[in-house]
């Protein structure tokens, strides 16, 4: 069984119970690894730029930014590289940590789903549908 991912917004769900793991890692008060930061991590990584990641996910410019302000905080290497923007346009990557930080994290969420299979088909199936 596979964990399943948030659909992307303004998409339907497939229909039937879904599994998702919410994994998160807190510094303090701080979510420094969460399923919203690797959301727009991926976002990241598909759009090229912070911009154009926040509206793929319904999501403001500013709280983009805070939350990748607040994860290269947390951090020991920056998971995303910014150039500032001017005539040829700013622009957005993910640094060889970000890449890592994703893989990592969608690993996990594999590996738990696997380990703890036969639980969760108990679990869905004691869902009145």
């Amino acid at each position: 069984m596979t964990t399943r991912r948030a659909p992307a917004p303004n998409k339907s769900s497939p229909p039937g119970p879904q599994l998702r793991f919410r994994m998160r890692i807190n510094d303090g008060d701080v979510i420094a690894i969460g399923p919203g930061k690797i959301a727009l991590l991926e976002a990241i990584e598909r759009c090229g730029s912070i911009t154009a990641a926040a509206k793929s996910l319904d999501m403001s410019y500013r709280r983009a930014w805070m939350l990748i302000d607040e994860m290269n905080h947390a951090l020991k290497t920056p998971a995303v590289d910014s150039a500032k923007g001017g005539s040829a346009g700013g622009g957005s990557a993910l640094t060889a940590s970000g890449r890592e930080l994703i893989a990592l994290y969608r690993r996990i969420e594999e590996t738990a789903a696997q380990a703890a299979r036969a639980d969760i088909r108990k679990l869905v199936g004691m869902l009145a549908r």
